[in-house]
């Protein structure tokens, strides 16, 4: 293990109409940037972005596509790497910041009109992320591509496959992804009706009081590369945040209907596939941990 492993820290360019983009000012550093910090213990960088927009801003947002990370060097006597993950973001409810209460981390938060902006941050890595954003931040639509969690072994169950359950750590994995698939605002809920596979899915939708939209077409067993394409090109048209939870050998014919070259996600991995006008703008790959 590195003696001074990389720091983990995440951020959005979150925008209004306008164009507008949200900036804060850090009094202990008299910089001006976008709002972003370090990832806590064991948690995932794409729930980091979300709270991080919350604590020092007091808005919720939402995550769109995905922005080349920073990477720099910070520290004395032993510096470290600090990567900082971004996204585009759009806000969740009101954006009004003028009642924001300063404090000794944050004093000032801002929307600044996207030109302006340009000249009021600090660091030029800052506008590079800001000349990227710009090429991203027409809104789009997540639909997330997720294998299902760590399930039992075939050759210990007995019975119909159809019903083999999550291992312990499938279940946290499942756990782990309410906040991630919460931070893509995601609206609908789509499963292979295989239990391993719904029940990946199912503690966010409790969470988040939706249904799971079971359907066979999904299912090892039945899934075709007709099934597939129709139901993917469906949810691609639709404009609507989506998961949609699968199995390692019917990934190949979503990623076919994608037009995605073939991958492989580990078991409770998932891709998000950003969309516009059912044109695929960008996609993003995550692990889901489990212990």
């Amino acid at each position: 293990m590195p003696s001074n492993p990389e720091i983990a820290a995440a951020g959005c360019v979150v925008s209004r109409k306008g164009p507008e983009v949200l900036l804060v000012h850090r009094p202990k550093y008299d910089d001006w940037s976008f709002p972003k910090g370090k990832a806590d213990p064991a948690e995932h960088v794409v729930a980091t972005a979300v709270r991080e927009v919350a604590e020092e801003t007091g808005l919720d947002v939402r995550l769109g596509p995905p922005l080349t990370a920073q990477v720099y060097r910070v520290g004395n006597g032993q510096p470290r790497d600090k990567r900082v993950h971004y996204w585009a973001a759009r806000v969740v409810g009101g954006d009004d910041v003028s009642g924001y209460r300063a404090n000794e981390e944050i004093d000032e938060v801002a929307w600044v009109e996207l030109g302006k902006a340009r000249h009021r941050l600090t660091y030029e890595h800052d506008r590079e992320t800001l000349d990227e954003f710009e090429a991203r931040r027409k809104k789009t639509y997540p639909l997330i591509v997720l294998r299902h969690g760590r399930a039992r072994p075939r050759k210990s169950w007995r019975g119909d496959d159809r019903e083999r359950t999550l291992t312990k750590a499938g279940e946290h994995q499942a756990e782990e992804l309410v906040p991630l698939l919460a931070a893509y605002g995601v609206t609908r809920v789509v499963s292979s009706t295989s239990r391993r596979c719904w029940t990946s899915v199912a503690p966010y939708a409790d969470v988040a009081d939706l249904d799971v939209e079971v359907t066979a077409g999904l299912a090892e067993e039945e899934a075709t590369a007709d099934t597939v394409s129709r139901l993917v090109h469906r949810l691609v048209e639709y404009r609507e945040p989506t998961v949609l939870c699968t199995h390692r050998p019917v990934l190949p014919w979503v990623w076919e209907a994608l037009g995605l070259e073939d991958r492989q996600l580990e078991p409770g991995g998932m891709l998000v596939v950003h969309h516009r006008r059912s044109k695929l703008v960008a996609a993003e790959e995550h692990d889901v941990p489990f212990r």
